[in-house]
């Protein structure tokens, strides 16, 4: 009878050892998942800054454009009247 418990027993092992064996196989894969979207959202990010930076220079741009329209229409008198 000991020996069929310890058959038994083994085979409960093997088994646990052989899901153990596949999680820690599927958190590596979850681990190079992780890695590459980090890597992904950092490029998105900079992509984000560029986009954030690139607004910002076309609005400086347009208010110069808008003061000097105001100072044209100004000496133009051309301003409104109302």
């Amino acid at each position: 009878m000991s020996a069929e418990i310890d058959s038994l027993v083994l085979e409960h092992l093997r088994h646990i050892r052989a899901r153990v064996d596949q999680i820690a196989e599927d958190v590596g894969d979850l681990k190079h998942r992780m890695t590459s979207l980090e890597g992904t959202m950092s490029l998105v990010k900079r992509e984000v800054a560029y986009g954030d930076e690139t607004d910002a220079r076309h609005q400086v741009s347009l208010d110069r454009l808008s003061e000097r329209i105001a100072r044209i229409e100004r000496r133009l008198d051309l301003g409104d009247s109302a």
